[in-house]
């Protein structure tokens, strides 16, 4: 059997064999991946065929929207769902309630359920938050959740990468990353119609409907191109009335509900039915829909631009007129059709239910296009929504537009001459500057806003002014004008009676506090936390724990920070606040990073790469760091990104790891002066401060390229390193759970047995550029057998397999089963079972057949091996 189409075989049966672990309540996700056309809808319109006997399959779709519906492939399931979860889909301002009715949805009844969800990269972010919830749960129910979409449209910024990082680490996974057809397969589909199978091939390079739409076309002369070409020569056959009803639904982008078909078709039936009969559209009783995408989107291109907006037009006249329309759809057909009008009209609705609903993405985008025709708006209204624009883009890290708005904003409010909402305005500018990563100008926005309301007579808003005062003195490391400024706010907010104020300026004071050395400074920041938690205050406690677990990880603190760590990321995901969610799960990989779980530590890291500022120079500094370990190359790059970064903040807590990093990578190649260059300014700041972290690694890498530094009595390892007490450094690192610096600090004993203690540590870690200047320490205190490093078969073949290991592989891309293997190299199963998860594990792959496709890609088999 070819290849390809087996391929598909067993992709519908892992399936089944998914929906029958859930039947036990062992749930999972399975990703169906691929290019479009590559097969993932078709796969799911024969998952019936083989699922087991009372298994329910649930099917939602997301709609390539220019901004997505709310919820849209959730909604999608109304009228084959339980009343509970209907009515919260009807009502989804309560994201919570949503949740909750989708979970019981799926764990009623004795029947596993099957839930797909295709398309999701183009998700909305109401959707993509349900899904998270899901995905950290579906474990636990009597449910299979199937997500296709397409990975060659993902780069690293797209949204639904955060989702894919989330199922990464779910206990059950399954991926189904889709193959084009074979050559062989294609030969024997284009036969049937007498096409120069070739010729077929190399236009459709295997994609599975482009093959079945080249081939329905028949044309052996000349085949098209593209897929373009390809639907058009299947709409040559048709009559006039059905091709103008094709285009009409194609500028519709996802299934057309009937009440929609019937207005826009009135007289449609006759032309539905040819092209169903043509296999361009499914019909069914509630709605229309493209038989593929692709369909869809080779009609519209081919439109003219005229005709296209007449189209458009048609569209939005029947939806306007309809009671039960959608927002979303109206703004984006009144978009396309350039309705200004109707675009300013449902534009703001639309955008207030997007927020509502959770999907801040959508609002953002439906006030992005009420924005491009503010002119209409009165001044007073055009600032509220430009407010409301900067808000939505703050929420979602678009800062570079959340700041050109809230300028925009704050120049309104100036004409306006409202104090109170120009201090207001200019409260939030602050806020939004220092998450761009502009110190200065978040400076002075405070600033303003300060002189501005401290003459509004608004107490709430002063209170909040001065919170935000106290946070960025914290931040700059001027902790008694912190403190001063933050008890101020916290007298104002407790007589006024706000409680989100007071755990806000709570939080700072105890962070100036702490940061200064103070005891009874986590006391108060652990206030702060208890306040926000029992206030509902989801923001100001996960900012609090983000700031306990911080400074907890400067101390060394590791299994402290883990306590908070925890709780943390379970509120932040629960309630969907995906900004601090990213910058705890940033905050997790420094954790993973210091634990010396560099694989763990690269994967959370990555998370927070391409996001806001303040998340982002961290995450760059923990990948950057993990490259200079381990030897591999890029690490330089990603410190460059960083310290640009970190200096646009002026923030200690930024400047000083990416400045140690940089020392660190310098010592390892050997540039003692490059060491001097980059710890040295930094150093000169951080001495003067109380906080001992910072001082004490950049005074140790300074002390080690032979620089003076001052001396450091904080008893921090680094700095008893810096004083030649490697033992007491080496058994603090120990306490603290710190491999890496443990072994580090070893390696500077002048005994080599200690020396050789580190280098087991090091080779374990895979930390080859300090195990190497430790083998040559070794070596020239006259040791004749220094340990080698990782065998030569690890170093050598691209997956790192031992030799054992690539003995094991050969033996199990065979067939045989691990008792088989056992038999054959006389080793006990368990051993076996140990090598499988290992090979398995270097080789990226899920499965044995997964295996052998990677193997053969590396060339770890020898030629005829499969």
């Amino acid at each position: 059997m070819d290849g390809g189409i087996l391929e598909r075989d067993l992709e519908l049966a892992g399936l089944a064999a998914a929906v029958r672990d859930a039947a036990d309540g062992a749930g999972s996700v399975v990703l169906v991946l691929g290019e479009a056309g590559i097969g993932k809808s078709s796969l799911v319109r024969a998952l019936p065929e083989v699922l087991p006997p009372g298994a329910r399959l649930l099917v939602g779709h997301c709609d390539d929207l220019a901004t997505g519906r709310p919820l849209g492939p959730l909604r999608d399931l109304v009228g084959s769902v339980g009343t509970e979860l209907a009515r919260a889909l009807r009502d989804a301002g309560d994201r919570h309630r949503v949740h909750e009715a989708l979970r019981a949805e799926l764990a009623g009844g004795p029947r596993p359920a099957v839930l797909v969800v295709e398309d999701v990269h183009w998700a909305d972010e109401a959707s993509l938050d349900a899904l998270r919830y899901l995905v950290r749960r579906v474990a636990a129910l009597p449910a299979v959740l199937v997500l296709t979409y397409r990975d060659d449209q993902l780069d690293r910024g797209h949204p639904l990468r955060q989702l894919l990082g989330l199922v990464s680490g779910a206990a059950r996974v399954h991926r189904m990353p889709l193959a084009p057809l074979s050559a062989e397969a294609v030969r024997r589909l284009s036969a049937a119609a007498d096409l120069d199978p070739a010729q077929v091939y190399a236009v459709t390079s295997g994609n599975p409907f482009f093959v079945a739409e080249v081939v329905a076309a028949g044309d052996t002369g000349e085949v098209p191109p593209t897929v373009v070409d390809a639907v058009l020569a299947r709409l040559r056959g048709l009559d006039e009335a059905t091709r103008d009803a094709l285009e009409q639904l194609a500028v519709v982008p996802s299934a057309v509900e009937r009440s929609l078909v019937d207005a826009l078709l009135p007289d449609g039936d006759g032309a539905l039915a040819a092209a169903e009969q043509g296999g361009l559209l499914v019909v069914a009783v509630d709605r229309v829909a493209f038989r593929h995408e692709i369909i869809r989107r080779a009609l519209v291109d081919s439109l003219p631009a005229a005709r296209r907006i007449a189209l458009d037009r048609a569209v939005l006249k029947a939806l306007v007129a309809s009671p039960d329309a959608d927002p979303s759809r109206i703004v984006h057909h009144a978009a396309a059709a350039g309705d200004a009008a109707a675009v300013t009209r449902f534009g703001p609705g639309a955008a207030r239910d997007a927020a509502r609903a959770g999907a801040h993405r959508e609002a953002a985008a439906h006030l992005r296009l009420v924005l491009r025709h503010r002119h209409r708006f009165a001044p007073p209204e055009r600032a509220d929504l430009l407010e409301q624009f900067a808000v939505e883009s703050y929420t979602i890290g678009d800062a570079e537009a959340a700041v050109t708005a809230q300028d925009d904003a704050v120049a309104l409010r100036r004409e306006l001459g409202d104090l109170r909402a120009l201090g207001a305005d200019l409260r939030w500018l602050s806020r939004i500057h220092w998450w761009a990563g502009d110190a200065d100008a978040a400076q002075e926005a405070a600033r303003e806003a300060l002189v501005v309301l401290e003459q509004a007579g608004d107490d709430r808003l002063l209170a909040l002014a001065l919170s935000n005062t106290a946070q960025l003195r914290m931040l700059s490391d001027a902790y008694a004008q912190a403190i001063d400024y933050g008890e101020r706010a916290m007298a104002l907010a407790r007589s006024v009676g706000d409680t989100a104020i007071l755990a806000h300026a709570l939080n700072n004071v105890g962070s100036a506090r702490w940061r200064s050395g103070d005891p009874s400074g986590q006391r108060q920041l652990e206030e702060s936390l208890r306040v926000a938690l029992a206030a509902g205050e989801v923001e100001h406690a996960c900012r609090a724990y983000a700031n306990i677990v911080w400074f907890l990880l400067d101390d060394l603190r590791l299994t402290e920070a883990d306590r908070f760590l925890t709780p943390a990321i379970e509120l932040a995901d629960r309630a969907e606040h995906l900004g601090f969610l990213t910058y705890l799960q940033v905050e997790q990989a420094l954790h993973r990073f210091a634990a010396g779980d560099w694989a763990a530590a690269e994967s959370l890291a990555l998370l927070g790469a391409d996001v806001f500022p303040p998340a982002r120079c961290p995450a760059l500094t923990v990948l950057a760091r993990v490259r200079i370990r381990r030897g591999a190359p890029g690490g330089g790059e990603l410190l460059d990104q960083a310290w640009r970064i970190a200096l646009g903040t002026r923030e200690l807590q930024r400047t000083a790891p990416v400045a140690a990093a940089r020392a660190e990578a310098a010592w390892l190649r050997g540039d003692r002066a490059a060491v001097v260059l980059a710890a040295g300014p930094v150093h000169a700041r951080a001495v003067h401060l109380s906080t001992p972290a910072h001082r004490a690694e950049l005074g140790y890498w300074l002390t080690k390229a032979g620089a003076s530094v001052p001396p450091d009595d904080s008893g921090h390892p680094y700095a008893l390193q810096s004083a030649g007490q490697w033992d007491k450094a080496a058994r603090l690192w120990q306490e603290a759970g710190c491999p890496y610096e443990r072994a580090q600090a070893l390696a500077e004993s002048p005994d080599p047995a200690d020396k050789v203690r580190a280098l087991a540590a090091l080779d374990a870690l895979g930390a080859a550029p300090l195990a190497r200047l430790v083998r040559a320490e070794l070596r020239g205190l006259g040791m004749r057998r220094v340990p080698r490093g990782p065998r030569s078969a690890t170093r050598k073949n691209p997956a790192g397999l031992t030799d054992r290991q690539l003995q094991v592989a050969r033996l199990l891309l065979t067939g045989l089963t691990n008792q088989e293997i056992a038999d054959r190299l006389v080793v006990s199963v368990r051993t076996v079972d140990h090598h499988v998860r290992a090979v398995l594990e270097k080789l990226d792959a899920p499965t044995r057949r997964r295996a052998a496709a990677r193997a053969r890609a590396l060339g770890l088999l020898p030629d005829g091996e499969t």
